[in-house]
């Protein structure tokens, strides 16, 4: 369900999804507004589930994260138990920062951040210990070019 906003809103929205640490009476004034009413906005938002839980984006390479792949995987298994232990497999490994169920010939995309191709094969071997997969094939990253968890709030 869509949450009514206004302008105000989506410049709020914006702001924190630039900079969340930024403090309320830096947000008010980007936004032409004052500190209180800023701050029952922001409730607001996130008692609407617009807002969820706030993190730090760290810098994967400076901590030794300096491989990223895309794994690609198919399946012939679609049963509610296979998937059960293959979500279950992904939400407990670390590496993976996202997992998406595709259509199309692709089953299932992962982005998985590891420090190196050993650590990726590390990966790769116990996750096909625990789930049967038809074929995996995964793509090294070679540079980054854009990375967001920004929405175009049309701000």
């Amino acid at each position: 369900m869509a949450v009514r906003m206004d302008e105000i809103d989506r410049k709020i929205l914006s702001e924190l999804q630039e900079d969340a640490g930024q403090s309320l009476d830096e947000i008010a004034k980007k936004v032409g507004s004052s500190k209180t009413p800023v701050w029952n906005r922001i409730r607001k938002l996130r008692e609407a589930g617009v807002i969820g839980r706030q993190t730090m984006v760290l810098d994967a390479e400076a901590l030794g994260f300096e491989a990223c792949f895309f794994v690609l995987i198919r399946t012939s298994e679609h049963e509610a138990e296979w998937q059960k232990a293959f979500l279950k497999a992904l939400q407990d490994r670390p590496e993976v920062q996202e997992a998406h169920r595709l259509a199309g010939d692709i089953d299932y995309i992962l982005k998985v951040r590891v420090k190196n191709a050993r650590a990726y094969d590390a990966f790769y071997q116990a996750l096909i210990s625990e789930v049967r997969v038809h074929n995996v094939t995964a793509l090294l990253s070679m540079e980054e070019i854009k990375s967001t968890t920004m929405l175009p709030l049309g701000v």
